[in-house]
């Protein structure tokens, strides 16, 4: 049976999913096929090529993945909202206030923060976003007319909201702009495959899949010799400045996640992994002395695979979770 933790970010990306489209936009799959989300059709896809603004209402609990204009109003006290985006791993999201009616004094609030939150863990985490946790947080209500448009290091972010009196609240418009290194992604997506590029950099950059996934690893540059190990008490890449290191858990945040294992060296073969977590997180560490890059390719795993190996499956893990 799936995790609580897996059960709620499949949620929310199943609220990504609807949000692309009002009710009349959307097309349920037949039921007896494994992927349960929800597609675009193609009324709404003609109007977004026609250049039109997209426009709705936001819910208390909602996801968007796409570029438009979106208002909330409480129709009661609202306490705990929040809105998710995501963007592909190559876009960054700007969300800028257009109007915003809200009762600072009286406990309501509006903040923006660079990332996600769930259950209190934060994508990406601390160690690996380059402002601090308070500076990630943007608060309307402190903030005023001062900062009105802001723009995410990465392909999510996301609002927090109190809104106590019927009839108040606000409209933003959500932009996506172009990342030439997106570094820090979550993918919106069980199956796909993503280059990871840190171009004399020294940060730390996690690619994010909220699905049980086979993983396939090929093309990794560090300027090292040959080389992959397996997470060991007594071994890895400690001393090592550039290193990509595999983590799963059962939350959002890497630095919570146990590490599977590390590739230390340079290698242009491939090495696949079967990893039932919650969530798998491939992760670069980068000195800044190196170009270092990184190819994955990984689809949702599904029950028959957990009996079968395949050639170069290093190892499995998390497979009781699934």
């Amino acid at each position: 049976m799936p995790s609580a933790f897996q059960f709620q970010c499949h949620l929310v990306l199943i609220f990504l999913a609807a949000s692309k489209g009002e009710t009349r936009y959307l097309e349920v799959r037949d039921a007896g096929e494994d992927d349960p989300f929800l597609l675009l059709s193609e009324d709404l896809k003609r109007e977004l090529s026609a250049g039109q603004i997209y426009r709705r209402s936001l819910r208390c609990i909602d996801m968007l993945s796409i570029e438009g204009q979106f208002t909330f109003t409480a129709d009661q006290p609202q306490l705990h909202c929040a809105t998710f985006f995501i963007g592909e791993p190559e876009e960054l999201i700007t969300i800028d206030y257009d109007f915003v009616n809200i009762n600072c004094r009286g406990g309501d609030f509006l903040k923006v923060f660079d990332g996600w939150i769930l259950k209190g863990e934060k994508f990406p985490s601390s160690l690996d976003h380059p402002l601090t946790t308070s500076q990630r947080y943007v608060d309307f209500c402190e903030s005023g007319n001062i900062q009105r448009s802001i723009r995410s290091s990465q392909n999510v972010a996301m609002i927090f909201f109190r809104i106590q009196q019927p009839g108040n609240g606000f409209t933003v418009t959500v932009k996506k702009n172009s990342n030439l290194f997106p570094c820090n992604v979550i993918s919106q997506t069980p199956s796909g495959r993503f280059t990871m590029v840190i171009p004399h950099q020294h940060r730390n950059c996690s690619f994010s899949i909220i699905y049980p996934v086979v993983i396939k690893i090929s093309d990794l540059i560090l300027g090292q010799l040959n080389g992959l190990f397996l997470k060991k008490p007594s071994a890895g890449c400690a001393g090592v400045g550039d290193f990509v290191e595999l983590l799963g858990g059962a939350g959002l945040d890497p630095s919570k996640m146990f590490p599977l294992a590390d590739l230390c060296h340079s290698f242009h073969g491939s090495a696949q992994m079967k990893i039932g977590c919650d969530n798998t997180v491939l992760r670069m560490v980068s000195s800044g002395k190196h170009i270092n890059r990184v190819t994955i390719e990984y689809h949702q795993l599904d029950l028959q695979e957990t009996e079968t190996r395949k050639e170069n499956s290093i190892e499995e893990f998390c497979f009781p979770s699934i």
